[in-house]
């Protein structure tokens, strides 16, 4: 019996993720700033997409671009911003965190993870950060994390294909 391929669409807007909906996706991530890599929505494109599509939704929880080290205040907006979204209906979250020394920051990802509850939990592509992706798994299979996004530690998956496997 073949397995039935899930999509998912990484969108930025409601109408984005609206013509996703359409076109077949089972879920979308719902990000801002996606030439920064993808950034939390305002509360408003996650209210109004959730009224506008019945699709699964997944939030970016990334207060910022570029690394995946958060300071304690962008950590406390980072748990504002899960609670929001769970208050909104979301899904599940979308976040990554580490450590200075490129390790999974296994402390703040639990405490984000148990705070989610019951939504799912991705870490997003701060794993393809990682220094030992092996490590990096165990660590998440651990935290009891849904899914993980990366491309193999390369910049596409048809590149990562080795480590995917």
């Amino acid at each position: 019996m073949p397995h039935e391929i899930l999509v998912e669409a990484c969108v930025d807007s409601v109408d984005s993720a609206v013509a996703a909906e359409t076109g077949g996706a089972h879920r979308i991530e719902l990000c801002a700033a996606l030439r920064e890599g993808g950034l939390t929505p305002s509360a408003g494109t996650i209210a109004v997409t959730r009224q506008r599509t019945t699709i699964d939704i997944q939030v970016m929880i990334r207060p910022r671009g570029g690394d995946f080290l958060y300071s304690d205040t962008e950590y406390a907006s980072m748990q504002r911003d899960v609670e929001m979204a769970k208050r909104l209906g979301s899904n599940g979250v979308v976040f990554g965190l580490l450590t200075p020394d490129g390790e999974i920051d296994v402390r703040r990802t639990e405490q984000l993870t148990e705070q989610a509850r019951p939504m799912a939990v991705t870490f997003h592509r701060a794993f393809d950060m990682a220094g030992n992706p092996t490590q990096a798994l165990e660590a998440l299979v651990g935290l009891h994390i849904e899914r993980v996004l990366t491309s193999g530690q390369r910049v596409t998956a048809v590149d990562g294909i080795e480590l995917l496997r």
